[in-house]
């Protein structure tokens, strides 16, 4: 994450302890990425990563991946996909006459085996969740075969807590080499390892955010999410501004005092600051002896420096 130093941009600290600002930007991220996967050849493997991608793939879809010679375009399916797919929820919703009568659709918690059952699933998806669908990339991944990523964020307008529901994974779209329309669909979620259907640990995945939970009504940087697994998420944020100092320990408290005194008017110009979320605390050594401690600054004073 590049980073750039910005201490005599905005009001300086008391002396004593340092405390510098530094601007946090992911407009050229660095170490996770997300590429989509190759193909090669003829290589049916690599239309799915795992052993149970490959069952699905087989059991599921009526292509056989090394038909006769065919004139399918299949980069211009790639590109129909990148057009198409973003109106899967809106109001143009998604071109049926490029599907078979009977495609075949799966993921953990749902199966439709005809294009009606299809798009009931998509519209009954956007009148109870109100979902916000993201196309990350759309690659080919066998000669019949193309292969999406994507993030679903969804909030469940009948419960009155409207609770938040996040997917991520890749869509497996087989391609019916006769008609050279799509014959499957087979979600994938990054956060269950048994995508089969049915999956109760889908349904468990759709449960647990369902439940009622609150968070502070404080600013934070704004966020893509890229992935979500069971213990983690890639996220691609914002630029966004920091406060930052040292601290003796990662367990002790003297460096977020710092920062949190400088939010809270000790500052060169007793300005007191909003408070905003995320805490940031990183250790440089093995010991944990020494830290850095970061707060996040709100989006004016970066607008204002």
């Amino acid at each position: 994450m590049a980073s750039t130093h910005l201490c005599h941009q905005i009001s300086r600290p008391p002396q004593g302890r340092s405390v510098c600002f530094r601007r946090v930007t992911t407009a050229k991220p660095s170490g996770i990425s997300l590429p989509p996967p190759k193909y090669v050849g003829n290589n049916r493997s690599l239309a799915v990563r795992t052993q149970t991608h490959l069952k699905w793939a087989l059991r599921l879809s009526i292509v056989d991946q090394s038909p006769p010679t065919s004139t399918i375009d299949m980069k211009q399916l790639v590109n129909f996909l990148y057009d198409d797919l973003p109106h899967l929820f809106d109001d143009q919703g998604i071109d049926r006459t490029a599907y078979d009568d009977q495609v075949k659709f799966r993921d953990p918690i749902t199966k439709h085996d005809s294009i009606g059952g299809y798009l009931f699933n998509i519209g009954l998806l956007k009148n109870l969740f109100r979902p916000h669908f993201q196309l990350h990339w759309v690659k080919q991944t066998g000669p019949y075969e193309i292969t999406t990523r994507w993030t679903m964020v969804m909030s469940f307008i009948l419960l009155p807590w409207k609770p938040e529901l996040v997917f991520t994974g890749t869509s497996i779209m087989g391609v019916n080499p006769a008609t050279g329309k799509f014959c499957s669909h087979l979600d994938f979620w990054d956060s269950i390892q048994k995508n089969d259907y049915f999956s109760l640990e889908g349904l468990l995945d759709v449960i647990k955010q369902l439940r009622i939970y609150k968070t502070p009504d404080l600013e934070t940087p704004k966020y893509q999410i890229l992935k979500r697994t069971a213990n983690y998420e890639v996220r691609k944020y914002s630029p966004f501004i920091v406060v930052e100092t040292d601290g003796d320990k990662l367990s002790g408290s003297t460096g977020f005092n710092d920062v949190a005194g400088y939010i809270f008017g000790k500052n060169s110009t007793m300005e007191k600051i909003p408070m905003t979320t995320p805490v940031f605390t990183q250790a440089f050594d093995a010991d944990k002896s020494k830290v850095s401690i970061q707060i996040v600054l709100p989006l004016e004073k970066e607008m204002s420096r």
